[in-house]
Parts: structure tokens; C-alpha cells; sequence
């Protein structure tokens, strides 16, 4: 193979953020992931048990239009503060971490290169390496930042795109479970509900399949058991309290 020719495809520092982006994009599929699923979960079980409880088409609309929206901004808002503490308290140990490099730098110095050594460097090596990054202060402190602390030196603390994520997968989630019960008597739009769910999970398993690199197969099977389970319990659940009640 001629390989006099091949040249490494060149990269600009506007490259490098890119390509950052892009990941960071790419590891938005939890939110997608946990919204749609809970978008299409929740809902499934919340209409399949009105369905079953009270056999009312009506029932089922309002119960399953007040859970979605109410759904969709719980998770949204969920998302939104739990990635701010989670960022708030990362803030909180990086302060930590460089009053500790300032206070004792000679401590800190032999602690970056027992984490060189962790990873299999040679002590000699490690030591030049900590020591030549020793002479660019912001690169010495994101190291340690993000070989000791395991984080990002600079922390997201605003994660509106998460939280919108997380919230507009909930509401696209619910479209499926509920929309049959507009158009259909119940009898038919439970099992049409139930049919569109599961062709719904499939398309999140084929998409978390293609994203995250996995076995297609086995990526919408694990999805869609998941689902039969959760509205075959709803249902369950929605014909048997009523019954145990005397409703």
C-alpha cells in the first residue's frame, strides 16, 4: 500500500472546539434518551390504567394531556437544577483544588506525578512532564483539575439545553401513547395506543443504537421490553385497584 502521498488531515484550533461541540452535542442523548422513554412510559401507564379504570375516552385525554405537560416541565426543570448543583458543587472542589496548588505547591507537584504514574508513565517522565507544566500555570491546574478531580475545569452551571432537550423529548414522547384516544373509541385506541408506543421505542432503540455504537438488536429490544412492561403494569394496576376498592 502507497502511503508516500497520505498526509494527516489538517486542524486549526477552530477544529479542535468543534469537534468538542460536537461530542458535547452527541452526549446530550441521556436527555434524549431519558425524556423520550419517560415521555412514552409514563404517559403509556398513566392512560393504559385510566383506560382500563374507567373505560372513558374523555378520562384518559385529560388525565393523559395533564401528565404530559406537567411531565415535560418537571423533567425539564429537573434537569435544569440538578446539572446547576452538580456544576455548583464541581465549582465548589476545583476552588478547593487551587487554594490547595497555592498553599502547597510541593505537595501538589508530587501528587500530579503519582496521577502520571496511575496512568502508567515512568516516574522519570512524569516528573518532566509535571514539570514543564509547571511553567503554564493554567494548563498545571486543569490537569490536576481533571486527573484528580475526574471534571471539567470549567463547569457548565447554566444547562438550558439539557433542560430543553430533556422536556420537548417528554412532550414528542407522549404524542404516541395518547393520540389514538383522539380519534378512536377507546376499545380500538388502546391497542393502536399500546402498537404506536412500541414502533415509537423501537426508533429510540435504533437511534441510541446508532449514536452509542451498540448492537441495534439488542439496543431496541432492551427499549421496548422496558415499555411493555411499564403499560402492561399500568394497566394492570388501573383494572385491579378499582376493583379491590369496590370503584
Amino acid at each position: 500500500m502507497n502511503t508516500k502521498n497520505q498526509q494527516a488531515p489538517a486542524h486549526t484550533i477552530e477544529d479542535v472546539v468543534n469537534e468538542k461541540e460536537r461530542v458535547g452535542r452527541l452526549g446530550r442523548i441521556r436527555q434524549f434518551i431519558f425524556g423520550t422513554l419517560d415521555g412514552l412510559l409514563v404517559p403509556i401507564g398513566v392512560v393504559s390504567a385510566v383506560a382500563g379504570g374507567t373505560g372513558s375516552t374523555k378520562a384518559v385525554i385529560i388525565a393523559g394531556l395533564a401528565e404530559s405537560f406537567a411531565g415535560a416541565l418537571s423533567m425539564g426543570a429537573g434537569e435544569f437544577i440538578s446539572g446547576r448543583s452538580e456544576a455548583q458543587v464541581q465549582e465548589a472542589e476545583i476552588a478547593k483544588e487551587m487554594t490547595a496548588i497555592k498553599e502547597y505547591p510541593e505537595f501538589e507537584f508530587q501528587e500530579m506525578i503519582e496521577l502520571f504514574e496511575h496512568e502508567g508513565v515512568s516516574k522519570e517522565d512524569a516528573t518532566r512532564v509535571s514539570e514543564i507544566l509547571q511553567n503554564y500555570q493554567q494548563s498545571y491546574n486543569k490537569t490536576m483539575v481533571e486527573k484528580e478531580l475526574g471534571i471539567d475545569m470549567q463547569p457548565d452551571t447554566v444547562r438550558l439545553p439539557e433542560a430543553f432537550t430533556m422536556g420537548i423529548s417528554y412532550i414528542v414522547g407522549s404524542i404516541f401513547p395518547l393520540i389514538a384516544y383522539f380519534f378512536f373509541p377507546i376499545n380500538i385506541a388502546f391497542p393502536l395506543s399500546l402498537c404506536l408506543t412500541v414502533l415509537a421505542l423501537i426508533v429510540v432503540g435504533i437511534i441510541k443504537g446508532k449514536l452509542a455504537e451498540l448492537n441495534i438488536f439488542r439496543s431496541t429490544l432492551e427499549i421496548v421490553l422496558v415499555g411493555i412492561l411499564s403499560a402492561g403494569g399500568g394497566y394492570i394496576l388501573g383494572t385491579l385497584i378499582p376493583k379491590l376498592f369496590g370503584f
